[in-house]
């Protein structure tokens, strides 16, 4: 068992209020949890699944050499394998699978899984399009980190792999890398791609090849509910997927075959966005509860221990670079009608005041949290122009763009009670600048609305995200608005942003740090792609006497150890 699993599991349960019931009680067998955000793949990994629950739905399904911790940091998980650094002049990582892992399939884990993540988020491997354009052959939502990776070294089969950097491009946040949810069974792909392995596909350049495991990779795990093929859904962790219905949600029982710490309760059952959280509480059939705060209302939850915390997301706006706003004068006329401190006072901090920190004030900086130490001089930048709504300045800066009474549709999924308020504040606060805002939000809504232009603006989380997003790692909100990256869905491009962005991530010096994320900053609020507005306020709520309930104001969400959770009654 890891060492700082079990101490974070012992500090976490006591800050949730959470206690063992007395002896006389039994245990119950079946847990559910609900998130806000939706159960469509297996793959969270693609510009589509990044949107899904799979960062909540399998961390303890589908193991890596690390996971996010309920502080936001990233912890090395010695129950898949160890990782570490090779001297010599590139970044070099030796990883070591450990030798009992195995699928629930029977097929052992292998350094193959790696190599398959390494190809899949490169950005490497392209083909030609209908339009005869170069483009990625996976749909990855990042590159980030793997892009930087020159080569894996992995013999087919072997437990042992060497993940050697380019030059002079050591990736600063490296143990991120091969994490929870990244890596996936990469023999399921290559059966169904009808090749013996990915490594011999890569060493071989047979693009043909490569070509049938990147359809699968980007279309062959989606889930819908109704019969799955579990052939498909192998497991590397200490919970397997059963069954997927609409009705009664996702459905994951202990895996036989996993050689850590069997899983204190042998089945849980997650139920995503697609459901109706509120029935399901009324019914009992939900004993743990991550959504955002205020998301639903008249939410009862006596018989729970609940809270309200601020998260590691930063709750905003992305907005479009084309249609209505092309003209960075006409995403600052919006930004300047969008009263940022009204949103924070109203509905950026519900049932708790935060001094300094995560949740204690409007946010000002996209890329740097409000709970570090070069956060201050990072937002100082620009961000105080915008914090209340300017309607003299937006009107000139429409003016400006030589636009008149423009109209903007904000989408989310629905349905999201406080979402929905925030849309309402910003419509009667832009109505005065001649801006029409339109809530055009709808329970099929996806960023890919963004990408292709059938909104102008979003309204969510750390890269886009509805539900729990972010980290104590900052290259999701970093990347969000790197061209190239499957998750910048508005298109932003600024080539001096993208050696920023490049810069940071390879250079973790804090002088340096400071010195770029302030320049970064001041670029983001000159060119204006996205209006930061608060750290996203999420509710957390246990079962009176379940342990180990721990929260995570992460992307990992409530669901990070839910193999330990346990519930007596």
């Amino acid at each position: 068992m890891r060492r700082a699993y079990v101490s974070l599991i012992a500090a976490g349960a006591l800050a949730a209020g959470t206690v063992t019931g007395c002896s006389s009680e039994s245990q119950v067998p079946s847990i559910g949890y609900a998130v806000d955000s939706v159960i469509t793949t297996y793959n969270g990994n693609t510009a589509e699944g990044a949107f899904s629950a799979a960062a909540q739905a399998f961390p303890r399904v589908l193991t890596g050499f690390s996971y996010t911790g309920p502080q936001g940091g990233t912890l090395m998980d010695t129950d898949y394998g160890t990782a570490s650094v090779v001297p010599g002049e590139a970044l070099t990582i030796q990883y070591r699978l450990d030798p009992a892992g195995v699928y629930s399939d029977g097929i052992p884990t292998s350094c193959e899984d790696m190599a398959l993540a390494w190809a899949a988020r490169s950005g490497k491997f392209t083909r030609t399009n209908d339009d005869g354009d170069l483009v990625p052959m996976f749909d990855a939502a990042s590159t980030a980190g793997y892009s930087d990776i020159e080569r894996v070294d992995c013999q087919p089969g072997s437990k042992d792999a060497k993940v050697v950097f380019r030059p002079g491009r050591g990736f600063a946040e490296w143990k991120s890398l091969f994490g929870a949810t990244e890596l996936l069974p990469a023999h399921v792909a290559t059966r169904v791609a009808g090749v013996a392995n990915i490594v011999s596909v890569l060493q071989s350049g047979d693009n043909d090849a490569l070509g049938r495991i990147a359809d699968f990779w980007n279309n062959g795990w989606k889930l819908t509910p109704g019969p799955l093929d579990l052939s498909l859904l192998p497991s590397s962790g200490p919970y397997r997927v059963e069954s997927f219905s609409a009705e009664d949600g996702l459905v994951l029982v202990a895996n036989e075959r996993w050689w850590g710490n069997a899983p204190a309760t042998p089945r849980i059952v997650l139920f995503g966005r697609n459901n109706d959280v509120k029935a399901k509480i009324e019914a009992n059939a939900v004993e743990v509860l991550d959504i955002g705060a205020k998301s639903v209302g008249d939410l009862d939850l006596s018989g729970f221990d609940a809270s309200n915390e601020p998260s590691r997301s930063s709750e905003q706006l992305m907005l479009a670079t084309s249609g209505v706003f092309q003209s960075v004068d006409a995403r600052r006329a919006f930004a300047l009608c969008v009263p940022r401190k009204k949103l924070f006072d109203e509905l950026g901090h519900p049932d708790y005041n935060r001094t300094q920190g995560l949740g204690s004030g409007v946010l000002n900086s996209r890329t740097v949290q409000s709970d570090t130490l070069i956060y201050g001089p990072v937002a100082a930048a620009e961000g105080g122009k915008y914090s209340n709504a300017d309607v003299p300045g937006s009107t000139a800066a429409l003016a400006a763009a030589g636009e008149q009474n423009p109209t903007v549709r904000i989408g989310y999924t629905a349905p999201d009670e406080r979402r929905a308020q925030t849309v309402r504040v910003i419509t009667e606060a832009c109505r005065d600048a001649g801006i029409t805002v339109q809530d055009v939000s709808s329970p099929q809504f996806t960023p890919l609305a963004l990408r292709d232009g059938q909104v102008d603006a979003l309204l969510g989380g750390t890269a886009s995200v509805e539900g729990p997003a972010g980290s104590g790692v900052n290259t999701d909100a970093l990347v969000s608005l790197r061209s190239g990256a499957g998750i910048n869905y508005s298109k932003f491009d600024n080539p001096r942003y993208n050696d920023l962005v490049d810069q940071l991530l390879t250079n973790g010096a804090g002088d340096v740090q400071m010195r770029l994320s302030s320049e970064a900053e001041a670029l983001l609020w000159s060119e204006m792609p996205s209006i930061p507005l608060f750290d996203s306020p999420r509710t957390f709520a246990f079962a009176e006497g379940l342990a180990s309930g721990v929260v995570n104001p992460t992307k990992a969400g409530a669901g990070w150890n839910m193999d330990r959770w346990v519930l007596k009654k």
